[in-house]
């Protein structure tokens, strides 16, 4: 996720980066202009092409458009925003977990309270390269009763990791280590660790219908293919970089929903769930040393 002043207004007016759809769109806007140019010299130089105004035509759909642009990019921020959520939900659930751990296993059991630690860390890796459909074995720290060599062989990685939370967590009142009842205490952060995996899974693996994008994109590209015909009779030249502007406003806000709605890539406007779990693996690094 790019990290970013909101106050500096000119820094941001006229800095691109990577994703920016800008760049992404002069192909498009490349064709637009040509088309454009053509018609207005066919129109007003060589008067070979009659053409009328249709700007309340126009008007109208770029109204109905507008409308449809501003559910897709609400739905879509929805979706990145309740990612976000999830991941803060991740991060809370581990700070008590660990906490409680820390306080419920004895100090001469304290190599218990780093084995958890490292269960809890890697799990916060495990769940962000899911999301992403990979793997990163070097983020992930060795851990006596579950090898990384073991994980490879799993399709869930963070449903392995939290299913040997629970059983390292019962062993421990097998052991008389803790109380069954600090066990209870501890069974909503090991159950929310499930349910933080699951709604990703659900952000990630269902996207917005294909008809109702699809239809956007062939709106959004006959609107703006037809717009030089309604416009060059009343505006002349001044057609072309007006139906840039308008193409540039609409396809960017397609392209900014296509982008946010699935959350946990690698993009720059996509949530910092690298920094996320890194937070969590300092956090609890500091709750045991």
């Amino acid at each position: 996720m790019k990290a970013y002043n909101p106050k500096h207004w000119f820094s941001l007016i006229f800095s691109f980066h990577k994703s920016d759809s800008f760049r992404q769109l002069i192909p498009a806007m490349i064709g637009l202009v040509m088309l454009s140019a053509v018609l207005c010299y066919m129109h007003i130089e060589l008067k070979c092409v009659a053409l009328r105004s249709t700007t309340v035509m126009h008007s109208l759909l770029g109204f109905v458009i507008s409308l449809l642009l501003v559910f897709r990019t609400n739905t879509a921020y929805e979706r990145w925003w309740e990612g976000r959520k999830l991941f803060g939900d991740l991060v809370n659930n581990s700070r008590n977990l660990m906490l409680k751990y820390n306080a419920f296993i004895p100090e001469q059991h304290r190599e218990l309270k780093n084995n958890f630690r490292i269960h809890i860390s890697n799990y916060a890796f495990a769940l962000k390269e899911h999301l992403r459909g990979g793997f990163i074995q070097e983020q992930l720290e060795e851990h006596p009763d579950l090898r990384l060599s073991q994980l490879k062989e799993f399709n869930h990685i963070p449903n392995r990791i939290a299913g040997q939370l629970y059983k390292d967590s019962e062993s421990l009142v097998s052991k008389k280590i803790i109380s069954e009842e600090k066990l209870l205490m501890i069974n909503d952060e090991l159950r929310s660790f499930t349910n933080v995996a699951g709604a990703c899974e659900r952000i990630r693996k269902t996207p917005i219908p294909y008809s109702y994008s699809s239809f956007i994109k062939r709106m959004i590209f006959l609107y703006v293919i037809t717009l030089p015909l309604g416009l060059i009779a009343d505006l002349k030249w001044a057609t072309i970089p007006i139906v840039l502007f308008v193409f540039y406003a609409f396809a960017s806000l397609e392209l900014i929903a296509e982008e946010i709605e699935d959350p946990f890539g690698h993009e720059q406007n996509d949530l910092p769930t690298d920094e996320i779990a890194n937070t969590i693996k300092k956090n609890l690094n500091e709750m045991i040393s």
